[in-house]
């Protein structure tokens, strides 16, 4: 996602070199080698199969260039780091802190509020689910046709 990203910020065309440059920078690592693997990892996995299976991207001459933004790009931008929390995670700990308020001082209101978090958080976390793993979904959908 960090590709789709540059691209759009380069208004949609930008040279291998600056995309890995900008790719090894934002992972925090910008040495020989590990611009070489993103490098590597690029050519060998991301642009072929963002031009193959998904018409993102064409890759010409030493440049990428954005051919359309993906649906739900906005979630896959969404990375949450090594020592981060997800979303949901964050709403599911407002809603038990609002429920122990809520136990705490005998407030209907807090309690609301504990239920309307532990909704937001479970929406989100299935949200997220599904569409970060499309091919288990599918897969799921396939196996309750045949039951």
């Amino acid at each position: 996602m960090l590709l789709i990203e540059f691209l759009q910020r380069k208004n949609g065309s930008a040279e291998l070199r600056d995309v890995v440059e900008y790719i090894a920078e934002k992972e925090g690592n910008t040495d020989r080698k590990h611009r070489k693997s993103v490098y590597v990892s690029l050519m060998q996995t991301h642009l072929p199969k963002l031009e193959r299976e998904g018409g993102i991207v064409t890759f010409r001459r030493g440049t990428i260039t954005l051919l359309k933004v993906p649906n739900n790009v906005t979630l896959y931008m969404e990375v949450v780091q090594k020592n981060d929390i997800s979303w949901s995670v964050f709403y599911a700990g407002l809603s038990v802190i609002f429920a122990l308020m809520a136990i705490w001082f005998g407030n209907v209101l807090l309690l609301f509020a504990a239920v309307t978090y532990l909704t937001v958080s479970v929406i989100h976390h299935k949200r997220t689910y599904l569409i970060a793993r499309p091919k288990e979904r599918k897969n799921i959908e396939k196996s309750e046709d045949n039951v």
